[in-house]
């Protein structure tokens, strides 16, 4: 059997028919969306407000939120985003600078789902906070369906703001 693919104009269709219903469109399917836990919101809210703080003049900070691509609207944890007007459209990949996912649940559907999806549109760079390992995932260097690099640094500093260094322990305490 072959799954139904709907585009993301259906999708914002559905959004008016089931409001409370938390769906991702991934390559033109349907996903549940795990529910979001303790730790999660904190490391989520947290990063918001240190982005915030350290890029405010420099980048504008979504927190899941969309991101539009041609049969897809995955909504990272968090996009630092060119500083544009988005009032009038959502984030394409060009406006990102980077983007983090934030896992705890959703550990594997992060790692063989979204992150192949954001090489293959060309995201820049990709962070995976792995909440169970205690670990952040930083992906580079996008060919095809993945990264070129990744690594797992004490220290994280984006490539597009070299001079913002972060120590993991501040974020995984």
């Amino acid at each position: 059997m072959t799954p139904h693919k709907i585009t993301p104009a259906e999708y914002h269709q559905m959004g008016a028919i089931f409001p409370d219903v938390r769906l991702e469109l991934i390559e033109g399917e349907l996903f549940d969306m795990a529910p979001i836990g303790t730790l999660h919101a904190w490391t989520v809210g947290h990063l918001t407000r240190l982005l915030t703080l350290r890029l405010a003049e420099q980048a504008f900070i979504f927190c899941q939120s969309p991101l539009a691509l041609p049969d897809s609207e995955p909504e990272p944890d968090i996009m630092v985003l060119k500083l544009a007007d988005y009032r009038q459209r959502l984030p394409e990949p060009g406006d990102v600078r980077w983007l983090i996912e934030v896992a705890d649940s959703s550990v594997r559907y992060d790692r063989t789902r979204k992150l192949p999806l954001y090489a293959r549109h060309g995201i820049p760079e990709a962070w995976l906070i792995d909440l169970n390992a205690r670990v952040v995932e930083v992906h580079r260097q996008p060919v095809g369906d993945c990264y070129q690099t990744v690594a797992t640094p004490n220290v994280l500093t984006p490539l597009a703001f070299p001079e913002l260094a972060i120590p993991v322990e501040d974020i995984l305490p």
